[in-house]
């Protein structure tokens, strides 16, 4: 058989032929005096099988341990594996169209989304407080941390939050811990109103915001990421949540 009998033969293209001979995958036969290879059957034995352990999903480079005569790895334990790799990919699949279906039947999507179930549930619960654009500030950091979280954090972070807003008095105090930030945009950073911010403020955080492991906190904004937080905010509205911070931090002590 020439190349093109070959692929023919075992359904494969001769541009594939070829490139299992440079990876050493199938050996290549000798040229006959007219230049053409002459393909037996053996070939197309072992290029079969090499297309149907391919088509099983195995990447070259484990086809290569089955074929090889000195097998690293026998064809079994190669299988076990790429099984064992599949339902991983099965389990994440399945748990990212449950996130999907859960988003899909909410009556209406966030502006900040996609965002995890527990996160969209909470911004639903926070539609009926003021439109503050402080309020919208903290759905663009909870939306952040919903990202850059591990689940564990992020649901005890959901948790902690909703926690703050479970009674119609938690409610009133977010709502004016928000107008007192906003009232703050184009203050000085020693403006009175800014104590009376914090404390308002650290009086809806949640404890857990600022887990006892996680102080000391970098409220001077050396840090990075805090430094980009805190510059993200007006001077005085920054120096009422570094306040708050401050505030909540002394509280485990």
């Amino acid at each position: 058989m020439r190349i093109g009998e070959l692929a023919a033969a075992v359904g494969v293209t001769t541009r594939t032929v070829r490139h299992y001979h440079h990876l050493g995958l199938l050996p290549e036969p000798e040229r006959q005096v007219n230049g053409y290879r002459k393909y037996t059957l053996k070939h197309a034995v072992v290029l079969a099988r090499i297309r149907r352990l391919t088509e099983l999903g195995l990447g070259l480079a484990e086809v290569r341990d089955v074929l090889a005569e000195d097998a690293g790895k026998d064809l079994v334990e190669v299988l076990t594996e790429l099984d064992e790799d599949l339902a991983r990919q099965e389990a994440a699949i399945h748990e990212r169209r449950a996130r999907l279906r859960t988003l899909l039947e909410a009556e209406e999507l966030p502006a900040e989304g996609p965002v995890s179930p527990e996160l969209a549930q909470l911004f639903a619960d926070m539609a009926h407080m003021s439109d503050s654009p402080m309020a919208a500030k903290d759905r663009e950091l909870f939306t952040l941390l919903d990202t850059s979280a591990s689940a564990e954090d992020r649901d005890a972070l959901v948790s902690a939050l909703r926690g703050t807003l479970a009674t119609p008095e938690a409610v009133a105090r977010a709502n004016r811990a928000y107008a007192l930030l906003d009232a703050l945009v184009d203050a000085a950073p020693d403006d009175p109103r800014v104590a009376e911010a914090g404390q308002a403020l650290a009086d809806c955080l949640p404890p857990e915001l600022i887990p006892p492991d996680a102080v000391p906190i970098d409220l001077d904004g050396n840090h990075s990421f805090m430094r980009a937080f805190f510059s993200d905010f007006p001077p005085a509205q920054a120096e009422a949540i570094r306040l708050a911070m401050r505030i909540v931090k002394e509280g485990h002590r």
